[in-house]
């Protein structure tokens, strides 16, 4: 019985190494949206922020410490936590995104693991598929471990399905998940997102 025990609590370890993200689909695309979403990951300005009002910057930087304190546990390198943070916060906001809505998705998808993979490949923090390096990238899916590439990656795709979907979060995050039309995903990110919402 304890060897029993033993096998079952070495295969949840096992299981608990992949990510448990979906399968996103390949899907044809537009030639129009290929190449802005081509455009949109070629982009290499660096992930800095920057702000003509004093105001947004203090609200950015209030924004940067409570979530540095919220996310220490997951990621305890101050150095590496505060260039994660800065990243999601310029990647989301570049694509229209809530950055506490990528938090959530990126919770609800890795777990804040830079290299987390799926079953089924998905790589990274938003589990971005390897097709989409071959897709609108350079044919060079090790760089989806990179996390400025990985989330960049990430927040256009959401935003073409935002698009795509015509503004429905609760569609384009089943599209981006590989679950289309089930609830399970979508609910869960949602949930998530809600831990990472900030108010001044």
């Amino acid at each position: 019985m304890k060897a029993l025990s033993r096998l079952a609590a070495i295969a949840m370890l096992c299981c608990s190494a992949h990510a448990l993200a979906g399968n996103q689909k390949e899907e044809a695309l537009a030639d129009g949206v290929r190449v802005a979403l081509s455009n949109a990951i070629a982009d290499a300005r660096p992930p800095k922020a920057r702000f003509d009002d004093i105001q947004e910057r203090i609200k950015y930087l209030n924004w940067l410490g409570e979530m540095s304190g919220r996310l220490k546990r997951k990621l305890p390198d101050p150095q590496v936590r505060l260039e994660f943070l800065e990243t999601v916060w310029y990647e989301a906001t570049r694509a229209g995104l809530d950055p506490a809505m990528v938090l959530g998705l990126i919770q609800v998808e890795s777990a804040f693991r830079k290299y987390a993979m799926s079953l089924v490949g998905a790589r990274g923090y938003m589990q971005v598929m390897p097709f989409w390096t071959r897709v609108i990238g350079d044919h060079d899916p090790r760089k989806l471990f990179h996390m400025q590439t990985n989330l960049r990656y990430g927040c256009s795709i959401l935003r073409m399905y935002l698009d795509m979907e015509q503004g429905n979060l609760y569609l384009a995050l089943g599209r981006y998940n590989g679950s289309r039309g089930r609830s399970d995903y979508p609910n869960a990110v949602l949930a998530a997102w809600k831990r990472w919402e900030y108010r001044p």
